[in-house]
């Protein structure tokens, strides 16, 4: 069975499957999921829960000794499996294949791991867990989104806030879920239940911005080149390592540059963000950035990302950051002269 993370609460109020998979990359979601299964599962009866990592090391005969350990009291148990790539090789999926098949009642198999892409999504291992319990995808929440999801969750918080705080702490946290969670439950000990303005915002709401590189290749395919900027200031501020700026733009560069070949023999645009692998959820971003380049172009700029990871990488004096900016720059705005570039 599928469902999405609002159609938990309904159906844990029902019954409580045998097993769930949960997987994503937005950790404050995934956490809150699991808390409510687990919430659920104690007070059922569930008592003792094990965790277990799968690293590249994991001996996956200790997953299905876990399930035939049974305690002398026959305690209801919560098995936790932890995925860290989303990859568990023949072994583990055939390991955690059959567990699921053969579980009793008195164990609960909670799984959790990252984003699946579409090749995981359809492995023996899930495929078992969605037919013996529950899978639950958990997408980020988008720019246009985030305001929406800041606002209900203060109101769940006891707070009243008009629409300048909701858009405050938006733009202050640059869609960190974490962050923008913790200047709520900031703003809830400060003030308490109430209404809330842009100005106790302001007072009370640290500039908790993060940055990653995801952030920053979508709003330079968003064609958003001010926001990809600052984005990559933060980056460097934090201290990110400029091979991983580079790596994150390579990435989504040769996603574009495999859309706009299929798109140079006549494929429709569809068909070919299909055979690029390009996710449903980034089919915006690659058509508008599509829509401001020519094969060529691309070409160049993966050109120039190929010069900016020598770079990073210290083998050539040329400085990373720099030409990290007038990749996003141009990817943002599209080919664009050098004048034009040291103008923006």
């Amino acid at each position: 069975m599928n469902l999405t993370a609002k159609q938990l609460s309904a159906h844990l109020k029902k019954n409580l499957a045998s097993c769930y998979l949960i997987s994503g990359d937005e950790h404050l979601l995934v956490d809150e999921v699991l808390d409510r299964i687990r919430h659920t599962a104690r007070e059922r009866g569930f008592i003792s829960r094990e965790v277990y990592v799968a690293t590249d090391s994991f001996d996956w005969s200790q997953l299905a000794a876990a399930g035939a350990n049974l305690s002398l009291f026959a305690d209801q148990r919560i098995l936790e499996l932890r995925l860290p790539t989303g990859k568990p090789g023949r072994a583990g999926s055939q390991a955690i294949a059959d567990f699921a098949a053969q579980m009793g009642p008195e164990l609960l198999l909670l799984v959790r791991t990252p984003k699946l892409d579409r090749n995981s999504a359809k492995a023996k291992w899930v495929q078992a867990l969605t037919k013996e319990g529950v899978h639950i995808a958990i997408w980020p929440i988008d720019l246009r989104e985030l305001p929406g999801w800041i606002g209900a969750r203060m109101r769940a918080a006891g707070l009243q806030p008009d629409q300048g705080a909701v858009q405050m702490i938006a733009d202050r946290v640059e869609g960190n879920l974490l962050a923008a969670s913790q200047e709520i439950e900031k703003l809830r000990l400060l003030l308490g239940a109430g209404r809330v303005t842009s100005e106790d915002v302001g007072h009370a709401v640290a500039d908790s911005s993060r940055f990653d590189v995801y952030k920053l290749a979508d709003a330079a395919l968003a064609g958003d080149a001010k926001r990809a900027i600052r984005i990559l200031a933060g980056l460097r501020r934090e201290g990110v390592l400029p091979v991983l700026v580079a790596w994150s733009l390579t990435r989504e560069l040769r996603g574009l540059a495999k859309v706009s070949e299929q798109l140079a023999r006549k494929v429709d645009l569809m068909s070919a963000m299909r055979k690029a692998g390009i996710w449903s959820s980034k089919q915006d971003l690659v058509r508008a950035a599509v829509g401001r380049h020519s094969y060529a172009s691309l070409l160049g700029l993966l050109q120039a990302a190929g010069r900016t990871d020598a770079a990073a990488k210290g083998q050539s004096g040329d400085d990373p950051w720099q030409l990290s900016a007038d990749i996003v720059l141009r990817l943002a705005l599209g080919p664009i002269d050098t004048c034009t570039i040291a103008a923006a």
